[in-house]
């Protein structure tokens, strides 16, 4: 039974699967799609219009690395143009500072610059590039514009020793947010998990840390954090709860509840190339899919939490229950949730505590990423 859908707050346009980073938790598909299959300016600039009627305030363009697009200053100014505020959330690689000065004279509001780690050593160890330094340029050159400016470090068991040089680094550039943001397990992150997956002891020592910096940068950044899954009492809301707040275009027009959502078998996701986004929000089965309550299993069904988790993320209760209807199993209630007890018990085993380890041997990555960007 089709169910009332609350219009999209905001579209996560993911121009491009290419990206110069190689990243050991990338949660982008193994089966990337290539630049010839790339949705084309015009169609873009369509669709951020209708994302706009149909009641979207924010477009995030993201990837991949979205500055591999050409066009990418055309993007922000055609979203920019009926009304969208537009965030670019980008590595910072294939950026100089003319490319920027075009960027915010095209209308760009935000700008997302993302980490590997405070030190130059760990962020190539984990990107599988030498990026760090010229993330440090594109940070300087960004103070010069009136615009808004998140940092983001992805924090993991290889990097989270480093917290209090990456809050020095936020302390010197002043971004009006920060987040730290915990790996989840999607993608080439859940093949990495066991060497990703930080332990009790690092978790609480990071709770603490940032709960004294949110005091120390109260005022002058804000601060988020956001605990790796598998620790929490109850799972997160699903993207906001699955088809409630954002639909992402993938590069080549599918339209999918969320990022992860191809992992779910079964599911057919519309093209913007053939239905409208509004159409797609209000009609599409993949977002009816698990859109409301008529789906849900017990415990679930009857838990007074179900309107403020929707049971948790879809994707994870695929990868862990290998049922996407399953209760996610990171849920204290969850009937799956002795298989996340397991994984943190082996977390935990007292010979594998403490950060600062030597690098793991087995780290993998998607051999597909290992790309150049072409001259923009």
């Amino acid at each position: 039974m089709p169910t009332t859908a609350p219009s999209p707050l905001a579209l996560v346009a993911e121009l491009t699967h290419r990206c110069p980073l190689h990243c050991v938790y990338c949660s982008n598909p193994l089966e990337l799609e290539s630049r010839a299959s790339e949705l084309s300016t015009e169609t873009w600039s369509r669709v951020f219009k209708e994302a706009a009627e149909a009641g979207a305030l924010q477009a995030d363009l993201t990837g991949g690395e979205p500055l591999a697009r050409p066009d990418i200053v055309e993007l922000v100014r055609h979203a920019r143009a009926v009304g969208l505020y537009v965030s670019l959330i980008t590595s910072g690689l294939a950026l100089d500072e003319g490319k920027l000065d075009l960027l915010v004279d095209a209308g760009l509001d935000h700008f997302q610059l993302s980490f590997q780690g405070a030190r130059e050593e760990t962020a190539n160890e984990i990107s599988g590039t030498k990026s760090h330094q010229h993330k440090l340029r594109v940070l300087e050159w960004i103070k010069r514009y009136r615009i808004g400016l998140t940092l983001n470090f992805v924090i993991h068991r290889r990097n989270i020793d480093e917290l209090d040089e990456m809050l020095a680094m936020v302390e010197s550039s002043r971004p009006g947010s920060v987040e730290f943001a915990s790996v989840q397990y999607y993608g080439w992150a859940f093949v990495n998990r066991e060497n990703l997956l930080p332990t009790r002891q690092q978790l609480d020592h990071c709770v603490e840390r940032l709960n004294r910096a949110e005091e120390e940068l109260r005022g002058k950044t804000r601060v988020v954090f956001v605990v790796p899954d598998y620790y929490a009492k109850y799972p997160k809301p699903c993207v906001g709860g699955w088809g409630r707040k954002l639909m992402l275009i993938t590069p080549s027009g599918d339209a999918l509840p969320c990022h992860a959502a191809p992992v779910i078998p079964g599911l057919k996701f519309e093209n913007v190339k053939n239905r409208s986004l509004r159409e797609i929000w209000e009609r599409s089965e993949a977002f009816e899919k698990f859109r409301g309550e008529h789906w849900m299993q017990e415990p679930c069904k009857s838990c007074d939490r179900r309107t403020q988790d929707f049971g948790g993320c879809r994707c994870q209760a695929m990868l862990l229950a290998a049922d996407p209807a399953a209760t996610d199993p990171v849920c204290s209630l969850a009937p799956e949730r002795p298989k996340i007890d397991a994984i943190l018990a082996k977390t935990n085993q007292p010979q594998r505590a403490g950060s600062g380890a030597a690098p793991p041997a087995n780290l993998l990555r998607n051999p597909h990423w290992l790309y150049r960007p072409n001259p923009v």
